[in-house]
């Protein structure tokens, strides 16, 4: 780990694979304003890691989170982060972007979604979004909300209208100490050809 510095954002990254996790480590602690202070392969090491950097005085702020892992997957270990670290916010890094996912780990209490074949810079935006209180999404995720919410195919669709119609709803925004508001990155307006030569993460 390298000296860490106090204006930085503090960035604990989890992922059962450590080519990820040395991917994620190598870019972000190369951005000025972010630092990662840990690295878990689960979500009871995770865990573990969180209580003692809290209790050394070096909580993040950010936690990166892979939804598939086991036995405690991304989603009860986000839930878990959030109930015990409200200022903790935890940003989903993983490959799927299937819809229950996705309202599962906002339900949970995450403040980003992001795809593994994000390009770098998009997970150091979502990382500072979720550090101002913001909620970043995926482009691929957005539209299929967007999707799903403009063409109600089910009931659990009619039900989800009224309640994730905004970010601002209880379900997707539900902070003790901020206000979310959704944002996509600036890519969401274009294709992701563009990403066909950038970094992925797996």
């Amino acid at each position: 780990m390298t000296a860490e510095h106090p204006d930085r954002i503090r960035v604990l990254v989890v992922d059962d694979h450590a080519v990820v996790r040395q991917g994620l480590f190598a870019f972000l602690n190369g951005e000025p304003d972010l630092e990662v202070v840990g690295e878990a392969a689960g979500g009871a090491q995770a865990l573990d890691m969180l209580a003692r950097l809290d209790s050394e005085g070096r909580r993040p702020r950010v936690v990166l989170m892979d939804l598939q892992m086991e036995p405690i997957d991304g989603i009860e270990s986000t839930r878990q982060i959030r109930s015990r670290y409200d200022d903790v916010e935890v940003v989903a890094l993983t490959s799927f972007a299937e819809e229950r996912r996705v309202h599962a780990a906002l339900e949970a209490g995450a403040s980003g979604y992001l795809l593994k074949d994000a390009d770098a810079e998009e997970v150091a935006v979502a990382v500072r979004a979720a550090d101002r209180g913001e909620m970043q999404l995926d482009p691929v995720v957005a539209r299929q909300l967007t999707a799903s919410l403009r063409t109600p195919h089910d009931d659990r669709a009619n039900e989800l209208t009224g309640s994730s119609r905004s970010c601002a709803s209880s379900a997707w925004a539900r902070r003790t100490r901020r206000s979310h508001r959704c944002s996509a990155s600036a890519s969401g307006l274009h294709d992701r050809t563009s990403r066909a030569s950038s970094p992925s993460w797996g």
